[in-house]
């Protein structure tokens, strides 16, 4: 069987007529860290948009081909009738390049994401919390803290929350749109370590303008340049 976790087929994207995404092609193995570089305003953000479906209630946008993910043993077109969105959402989880936590509990913040799923197993919750936070390598540091306001973390801690709420529906891909460009060295440093060592979970597609976080943590390197995929 294939390696390749995703498969992109002839995939074109345009927005008010602009064409974003020209007839690209690609595939990206599992368990594996892709980095996604290039110009900005070229197409980087709406790619990673494009794998769980968020661009949908953009308008004038338009997308054409097919983006195909293997769930199981078997590739499904995440564009077909018979693909559950919610579904889609709960396997390819998005982090965004602001950190956006919720105005609430650091603790509700992490096990919104299972209510929103209709989890009902609710004595689980707080392990699922727990088991979220230490993957995100943020539970030594908020452990005593989880009923406290998850806005008074500091930017890194953020972003490894926003991290751990993508993670607790345990996805099967974690797609990260310049996850450190607003973090200082040492907090950048926290998140790429994590990312290594979540790939043995997910497969992962980062983009990032930084090409020395790219060499430290990327196996695969796409360039997006002029709606293009471009292979280093």
């Amino acid at each position: 069987m294939s390696n390749s976790k995703i498969k992109i087929e002839h995939l074109s994207f345009t927005y008010n007529a602009t064409l974003v995404l020209n007839d690209i092609s690609g595939q990206f193995e599992e368990n594996t860290i892709t980095a996604i570089i290039g110009p900005s305003g070229k197409g980087k953000t709406t790619f990673l948009m494009v794998l769980n479906r968020l661009w949908e209630d953009i308008p004038g946008a338009k997308l054409e081909g097919k983006a195909l993910i293997r769930f199981g043993d078997t590739y499904r077109d995440i564009y077909s009738p018979s693909c559950s969105l919610p579904d889609l959402r709960r396997k390819v989880g998005m982090v965004f390049q602001v950190p956006n936590p919720l105005p609430m509990s650091i603790y509700k913040n992490v096990s919104f994401p299972l209510k929103l799923a209709g989890f009902r197993d609710t004595e689980k919750i707080p392990v699922r919390v727990e088991n979220a936070l230490k993957r995100s390598f943020l539970w030594e540091e908020v452990k005593d803290r989880l009923c406290e306001d998850a806005m008074a973390l500091s930017g890194g801690q953020q972003q490894r929350l926003c991290i751990a709420r993508a993670l607790i529906l345990e996805p099967e891909i974690l797609l990260l749109d310049e996850p450190t460009s607003s973090l200082d060295a040492n907090a950048s440093e926290v998140i790429e370590r994590l990312l290594v060592e979540l790939k043995d979970r997910c497969t992962i597609l980062m983009v990032s303008h930084y090409l020395d976080q790219v060499q430290r943590t990327a196996d695969n390197v796409i360039e997006l340049a002029e709606g293009k995929f471009i292979k280093h």
